[in-house]
């Protein structure tokens, strides 16, 4: 499989699947302004995803688009972290999770603006200016919660505990990335550790919260080789129009 269309898959698929989650709170978030923030912030990963599908769909040659790597692949097709495929809980284990995916992001996208692909620097380019207002709301919002009443602090450091064993995933590299690295597309993810490691840990004292000591992490979903019980719940809710009405037209 072509390494590049391989990358464009886990860029795309983490947007999407998480894109797909934070929608699950149109309608249902604490307060007006929230439920804007976060339907917002779904709309915006969704477009994210047309552009890595996209390009995706392009570098595979054969004929699929982006709607078509979306909705008409299965779950083990697909190559999301393990953290976007999480419930969302309540509010702060909502917020937490897109706090830690979105200071990922944050850096890997201002990797990419340099990267020796032209497409891949121009979608990273132009998801950057989203990721910066997503990752500050979430970091603000983190440290609001831990560091506000008991109950919110008590929720926020359940969320920690219970996510945090899936960052690692984030930095999990294997021959794709090497190979995508050697062609300068885009760094090694483990190469972004220490810069992310540093920027949690602020947020993390900040919001008078402890990281778990454990660095152990959950694997499987960047490379398909497992994923949660979760995707397959969320695939069914998400592909289900077009898997009952293939191609079909408004």
């Amino acid at each position: 499989m072509d390494p590049v269309f391989e990358f464009c898959l886990r860029m795309g698929d983490n947007t999407l699947v998480l894109g797909h989650r934070v929608s699950e709170w149109c309608g249902h978030a604490p307060v007006l302004e929230e439920d804007i923030a976060l339907a917002n912030t779904a709309l915006d990963l969704i477009g994210q995803t047309q552009l890595w599908l996209g390009l995706a769909g392009e570098v595979e040659g054969k004929g699929r688009d982006a709607d078509a790597l979306a909705f008409r692949r299965d779950a083990w097709d697909f190559r999301s972290v393990l953290l976007v495929e999480q419930p969302g809980g309540d509010f702060g284990n909502t917020i937490l999770r897109q706090y830690l995916f979105d200071q990922w992001q944050a850096l890997f996208l201002a990797a990419l603006t340099s990267s020796s692909d032209d497409r891949v620097a121009a979608i990273a380019a132009k998801a950057s200016k989203e990721v910066a207002y997503h990752v500050e709301r979430s970091r603000g919002t983190v440290v609001g919660l831990g560091d506000g009443t008991a109950e919110s602090h008590a929720r926020m450091q359940a969320a920690l505990d219970r996510l945090y064993p899936y960052v690692g995933e984030l930095f999990a590299g294997d021959t794709v990335d090497e190979e995508i690295a050697a062609r300068g597309i885009a760094p090694l993810p483990g190469s972004l550790r220490d810069a992310y490691d540093a920027a949690l840990s602020e947020t993390v004292a900040k919001a008078t919260l402890t990281l778990p000591e454990s660095r152990w992490t959950h694997t499987g979903g960047r490379d398909g080789t497992r994923h949660s019980e979760h995707l397959g719940h969320i695939l069914t809710e998400m592909q289900w129009l077009q898997r009952a009405y293939p191609d079909a037209t408004w």
